[in-house]
């Protein structure tokens, strides 16, 4: 307990920790908010000049808030040669056959993807819409008419019958968010661990501690007092950051950075063209309320302490083994490559998140933390295999801690030799 309160009362009262502990908040809501106002008011609008040679496409190109559309009849060469003494943006040059035309645009402002891709999809439908009046003599119109929106919505059957719908967008950001909070707690943290560990070995300060207490009571105090460093500032973020977001979200709301309902109804249909539009934000509160919130939350908590104590451990043992930081790669790689592993197969597992590979790898203690956080969401986790990854995760910390255990108590006092994987093998059977 005393080597916990060292360990958490000196990182709390560090400036960087209390200085980090109020940037992070504003670092993580200008991620949120600065897109969405960049978004909303940096609204340069695109004025194109349209030659169109072949008389299909005039009046074609609908105007938007960002985009402005000119139907001029005169040559392209005079059209370029007078561009930079024009408020044009760029020209848009049409010739060829109606149903096969050759399209260039010629700019001096760079033009966005969306624009290019309002053009072209402008252009195809007007050809497509012609071929269909040509050849099957039905109008754009009748194409309307019949143009089916389809939305298929995803309900889970559990073995008693029950049914419940699932928001599979809702679930894969949730689980991916959280695998991502867990990934990154471990590996901050996590070293925090193995350089405090090398920090006291390098000045040997240790020497003087472990004539009180034993190497595996400082090794442990260490973990959980960092641990406890670790949660406080998260919860702290977490509170900070929802305030942060709140006032700015009010300050934006009462000054001109606003956002009609039409606007954030064509931003949610543009990413979804199928989502219902009556109500563009029912569907994200219906899809919490399916969520296995309760569950969430709390194995988020197990695995985001767990998965730290398990990597914890292996690397205060690896800053146990070595004399500095710049020593410890070659026993750093093969315990973080799991977790890497893990973070990148993330998006595999949330396409199946019921197959094998998925099932094995949230039962693996090196790879569950991550894993298991991403497949809990979509709610095909049966209890038994939450309660069954946890208790191996739980088995292969104390395993780790075994381990690093011995390598701790002998590599904690060892100075100025290089320590092979053999050597270390050979710490895990010393008797004493």
């Amino acid at each position: 307990m005393l080597i916990i309160k060292r360990e958490y009362l000196t990182r709390v009262k560090k400036k960087s920790f209390i200085i980090m502990t109020f940037l992070g908040p504003l670092l993580m809501a200008g991620l949120m908010l600065v897109p969405i106002w960049l978004a909303i008011k940096d609204k340069d609008i695109q004025r194109i000049e349209v030659i169109d040679e072949t008389g299909t496409f005039i009046n074609q190109f609908e105007d938007t808030s960002e985009l402005q559309f000119k139907h001029e009849f005169r040559s392209i060469q005079d059209a370029k040669a007078k561009l930079f003494d024009e408020v044009y943006t760029s020209i848009l040059h049409i010739q060829g056959e109606p149903n096969a035309p050759e399209v260039t645009m010629y700019y001096k402002k760079q033009p966005g993807f969306s624009t290019v891709n309002n053009i072209e999809n402008t252009i195809e439908d007007v050809i497509r819409n012609i071929e269909f009046q040509q050849k099957f003599n039905i109008t754009k119109e009748q194409i309307a008419a019949i143009d089916p929106n389809i939305s298929v919505k995803p309900i889970s059957i559990n073995s008693e019958g029950k049914e419940e719908s699932k928001n599979i967008a809702i679930s894969t950001a949730l689980g991916f968010g959280g695998a991502i909070l867990i990934y990154f707690f471990i590996f901050m943290f996590g070293v925090q661990v193995m350089r405090g560990v090398i920090e006291e070995k390098t000045s040997r300060i240790v020497e003087i501690i472990i004539s009180s207490v034993k190497p595996f009571q400082l090794m442990m105090g260490k973990i959980i007092g960092i641990a406890l460093v670790g949660l406080t500032q998260f919860l702290l973020w977490a509170v900070l950051t929802g305030i942060i977001y709140t006032i700015i979200m009010s300050a934006f709301s009462l000054n001109d950075v606003q956002v009609e309902p039409s606007q954030a109804q064509q931003l949610m249909q543009s990413a979804n063209p199928n989502l219902a539009m009556e109500n563009p934000f029912q569907d994200v509160i219906d899809g919490f309320k399916t969520l296995p919130l309760v569950q969430i939350f709390v194995s988020f908590i197990f695995y985001f302490i767990a998965g730290y104590l398990l990597y914890g451990a292996l690397l205060a043992a690896v800053g146990s083994a070595v004399d500095s930081e710049a020593d410890t790669q070659q026993f750093m790689l093969p315990i973080t490559i799991p977790l890497i592993f893990s973070f990148v197969v993330a998006q595999t597992v949330m396409e199946n998140p019921d197959g094998t590979m998925a099932f094995w790898l949230s039962m693996v203690p090196l790879t569950s933390p991550v894993i298991m956080m991403v497949r809990i969401p979509f709610g095909g986790v049966e209890t038994w295999e939450l309660l069954l990854s946890m208790t191996i995760l739980v088995l292969g910390f104390l395993g780790a801690t075994w381990v690093a255990g011995r390598i701790y108590r002998t590599g904690i006092l060892m100075y100025g030799k290089k320590v092979s994987y053999k050597e270390l093998w050979k710490w895990l059977f010393y008797k004493g």
